[in-house]
């Protein structure tokens, strides 16, 4: 009987006309998206283009809270179960970043919008096309500067079940070769992004002009400092290692590139007559023209919790909030002051005594303003607060000062004023700064951005025109011209300095000036590597400042009736928590290739030293 229902309707369906072949047979599934829905809808496409931009590989960078701990910068201070960071070498895997799952995608989605994207004008082809291959080649970037050269595959690897692999498996190119490649595909597809000249969430121009800045500039430094080592890293089908002859052509392509960004539609920001809070501003509110390109989080659509990690303890919003990064003192040092001395703390005087200050935040008088920018030290506000940092009192007994502590956080001394602060410093603490300083860049002042049921929507920046002023500098210094030198000081100078504050550059202003400029931007680590210095840095000397964390914590000074009484004096110590001096071997200029890479391909050249 069931057949026979069956059959009925089957016939009274045929018999009419609107139950036609096409609407009934052949009708568009309602569970998945055909080819030809995805590639000719534009709107797909952009979904399909948001996910890859998503993806887009980063180290330390996108609001990496613990990435930031692992370097000379800061330390880890949030729950001991990651104190790992606190005490470790940088082993042969660090940094390693090889995804051709990937490069797959994109691939096969540039192959798919040339063949089946039939509805789609011309123009819009072209800016799709263009955008993948961007990610593609920033894809390629992060793996050439981690791996050295790696298989270039530009087309999908497609297994005939043939029993031979061996027509997928692509040696690595040279070094220099990837290099190359990003060069062409950035030059070739440049002009094809006008459709998105106003974004900086999507690739255009000046996006693209902007990762060819920084890749050529890494690119060049390697062909130089690498060969300048008294025994360069190389493998002898030159898959690790650039001649020392392509380094100028490199630096100028750099350059070139730098400069049509500056000549475009950017500018440092400058919005705040206050030069430390401007400083800060500029990546925290998505406002002016400083940002080229970036990754960006709204309410309730994409938030982060770098804000709940990382606020100053006393005003966290959420019962459970953390404090997680702790600057180091030779990071705060890094800024000088601003008549030109270096930055080192003035805490002792020629004989060793220790020197009192009015204030708690005296100390740090006078000084680059991207400090306050970038660290909340003694003496500061967030969030038009005060903070609550001081180590405890110094009490002066039987003719020199006893460093006390309170037992709690927030409580008072003897004499009814402030022993420990709320936000301390706390030497072997969790969730508290155990340097004395807390991280302000990125850390959003937004209302109930520390809450995890809001949290923070404060972009990350990609590219921004600071960065492309040091990469110009750089460049034109090494080339031998002179114009390196204002942008440098056009940088120095929205930080506060004078005009014009430097007479000449050298390589160590250009580095220091990356370093404070950049901070906590993803930059440190392949800086360091790339100037091949990183061993030099951190060579894992216990007595070493940039390889040991340091902090420095102020007291309050208790001695009656003398003219020091309720001052402040400043000790530098070594944080108990931090267990190992940073550690970085020859080996880890080039990252290790997973043993299953190998095992896969037995074409793929093992990196040096490993």
């Amino acid at each position: 009987m069931k057949k026979f229902y069956i059959a009925i309707a089957l016939f009274t369906c045929l018999s009419m006309n609107s139950c036609k072949h096409d609407e009934w047979f052949e009708r568009d599934p309602k569970s998945m998206i055909t080819d030809d829905q995805l590639w000719n809808t534009p709107n797909l496409l952009n979904s399909l283009l948001a996910n890859y931009y998503n993806r887009l590989p980063t180290l330390h960078g996108v609001f990496n809270t613990g990435g930031m701990t692992e370097l000379d910068d800061a330390m880890w201070s949030g729950h001991r179960d990651q104190n790992w960071r606190n005490d470790y070498q940088f082993a042969d895997d660090y940094g390693r970043f090889w995804d051709y799952g990937f490069i797959r995608d994109l691939n096969l989605s540039l192959e798919n919008i040339e063949k089946l994207s039939v509805q789609l004008t011309d123009a819009q082809k072209r800016s799709y096309m263009a955008e993948i291959r961007f990610i593609r080649a920033f894809v390629y970037f992060e793996m050439v500067k981690r791996m050295g050269g790696v298989p270039l595959v530009t087309t999908q690897l497609i297994y005939d079940f043939s029993g031979d692999p061996t027509p997928l498996q692509t040696p690595r190119s040279k070094e220099y070769e990837i290099y190359d490649f990003i060069y062409q595909e950035l030059e070739a597809i440049k002009e094809d992004l006008a459709l998105h000249i106003q974004s900086k969430t999507r690739a255009n121009k000046y996006a693209v002009l902007a990762l060819e800045s920084r890749a050529m500039l890494y690119a060049a430094s390697i062909a130089k400092y690498n060969n300048l080592m008294s025994a360069p890293i190389t493998t002898p089908g030159a898959e690790v290692g650039i001649p020392a002859s392509m380094a100028n052509d490199y630096y100028q392509k750099s350059l070139v590139a730098s400069k049509e960004i500056i000549s475009g539609p950017f500018a440092l920001y400058n919005e705040n007559p206050d030069k430390g809070a401007n400083f800060y501003d500029m990546l925290n509110k998505k406002t002016g023209a400083e940002v080229i390109f970036a990754k960006d989080f709204a309410a309730n659509v994409k938030t982060h919790g770098f804000t709940f990690d990382n606020i100053i303890r006393s005003m966290t919003e959420d019962n459970q909030g953390t404090s997680m990064v702790s600057p180091s003192l030779s990071f705060v040092e890094s800024f000088d002051h601003l008549d030109g001395t270096k930055g080192t703390i003035r805490d002792k005087d020629a004989s060793g005594n220790y020197i009192a200050y009015t204030g708690i935040g005296d100390i740090f008088a006078n000084r680059d303003a991207r400090l306050y920018g970038t660290v909340i030290y003694p003496g500061t506000t967030f969030r038009n607060n005060p903070v609550r940092i001081q180590a405890g009192v110094a009490v002066w007994t039987n003719g020199s000062y006893q460093l006390t502590t309170a037992a709690e956080l927030g409580k008072n001394y003897d004499d009814n004023q402030v022993w420990t602060g709320f936000d301390g410093p706390r030497n072997d603490a969790t969730d508290v700064s155990n340097t004395g300083f807390y991280l302000r860049k990125f850390v959003s002042d937004a209302s109930a951005a520390s809450a995890r049921g809001t949290a923070a929507v404060n972009w990350w920046p990609w590219f921004r025109l600071g960065e492309i002023y040091l990469n110009a500098a750089e460049a034109s210094y090494e080339l031998g011209q002179g114009e390196g030198l204002g942008y440098i000081n056009s940088l120095r100078q929205r930080a506060g300095f004078p005009a014009n504050s430097l007479p000449a550059l050298t390589m160590d202003i250009i580095r220091n000036e990356r370093r404070v400029e950049l901070a906590f931007e993803d930059h440190r680590y392949f800086d360091l590597k790339r100037w091949r210095i990183a061993h030099l840095v951190w060579n894992g000397s216990e007595n070493d400042a940039n390889a040991v964390v340091g902090g420095l914590f102020g007291y309050r000074v208790v001695r009656p009736g003398h003219a020091d009484n309720g001052k402040f004096i400043y000790d530098r110590m070594r944080p108990t928590r931090f267990r190992r001096a940073r550690f970085f071997r020859l080996a880890n200029y080039y990252s290790s290739i997973e043993q299953r890479v190998l095992d896969n391909n037995p074409k793929i050249v093992r990196n040096p030293f490993h």
